[in-house]
């Protein structure tokens, strides 16, 4: 069993001063499977009321007004979550896997994580890649799946801030080189073109000292899902060629990014903004008290150089949409 304490630091800084923002924030980690969350704070300044909902993929939202005039927006997203074992996976599924497989999805739900989505689409690249990679159902939909992942860590180089957080999945192919959320997103694509459902997956990775993973340390870490007979659903971290395990804590599902980016909102006025963002996760083995706080750095923006963006352009009133990209 496993602790992790989070913290998720996200600050806006305007050029000129703004008069309401409005923000949706997907930061509180789900209790599902063997991940369950223990505790979660939501601090903002200026300071404001938020309300909480869940959408239809069970993710709890957070969501708030700031009426009154601001230069800077800051949101401190606290969490303790556990982390129970996971089974591991076989080494194959039987030889009818794919016919199982067909018929679960005949008799269940999963005509969203199989359809199209904004940003993992069939697209004349992807196709592409798809008989470059051989995409196609052979052997069982496991060994399918587990090769795809190690394919695509070794296709696409991991460079940080290579895309945007609007970026279609064809600059990444065509550059060979991405973030995380390129990676989830042709992964999920080349799945769903085969019959398997796939969703993506909006969280955080912990790293300890003897970690190799290649994705930026202090951002938010997205992976992917996919639903196999058997075993369900089943996580895969193409970014670091890993089976989705203890180190990966689950904040939101969807069918892209865009069903749940951490923050996602409005400003009034035109201005140009700046965005910073930081992730600290600490692990422990015993469960820390629920009103432990993790230390503030003094100049914790020096922690976020790495996910450093450049100014948004002028914007109309009430017409600029605030995301953070996942890495």
């Amino acid at each position: 069993m496993n602790f992790y304490s989070i913290r998720h630091l996200t600050r806006f800084r305007y050029k000129q001063p703004v008069s309401e923002s409005i923000m949706e924030v997907r930061m509180h980690p789900r209790s599902d499977s063997n991940q369950h969350c223990l505790s979660f704070s939501l601090s903002v300044s200026p300071r404001c009321r938020a309300f909480t909902y869940r959408d239809q993929y069970g993710n709890n939202v957070h969501h708030f007004d700031i009426p009154g005039e601001h230069d800077q927006l800051m949101i401190v997203a606290e969490s303790l979550v556990e982390q129970q074992p996971q089974q591991d996976l076989p080494n194959f599924l039987s030889s009818d896997a794919w016919g199982a497989l067909d018929a679960l999805i005949a008799e269940g739900d999963y005509g969203e994580m199989l359809l199209p989505s904004i940003f993992a689409k069939p697209t004349p690249a992807l196709l592409d890649l798809a008989a470059k990679l051989e995409v196609v159902r052979r052997d069982d939909p496991l060994l399918v799946v587990q090769e795809l992942n190690k394919r695509l860590y070794d296709y696409f180089d991991y460079v940080p801030r290579s895309t945007r957080v609007d970026s279609p999945i064809d600059e990444a192919i065509a550059n060979h080189a991405g973030v995380c959320q390129d990676f989830a997103h042709t992964m999920i694509a080349l799945l769903r073109h085969i019959g398997i459902p796939a969703r993506y997956v909006s969280g955080y990775l912990y790293r300890s000292q003897e970690s190799l993973d290649r994705s930026t340390p202090d951002v938010s870490h997205a992976w992917v899902e996919a639903f196999l007979p058997y075993v369900n659903w089943i996580g895969f971290d193409p970014t670091n060629d890993l089976v989705a395990h203890n180190r990966h804590i689950r904040t939101a599902i969807g069918r892209d990014y865009a069903d749940v980016p951490p923050t996602h909102g409005i400003f009034r006025g035109s201005t140009e903004s700046e965005l910073y963002v930081a992730v600290q996760v600490q692990a422990s083995e015993e469960p820390p008290p629920l009103d432990r706080k993790l230390p503030i750095p003094d100049d914790w923006s020096v922690l976020v150089e790495r996910a450093q963006y450049a100014p948004e352009r002028a914007v109309p009133v009430l017409d600029a949409q605030q995301m953070q990209q996942q890495q």
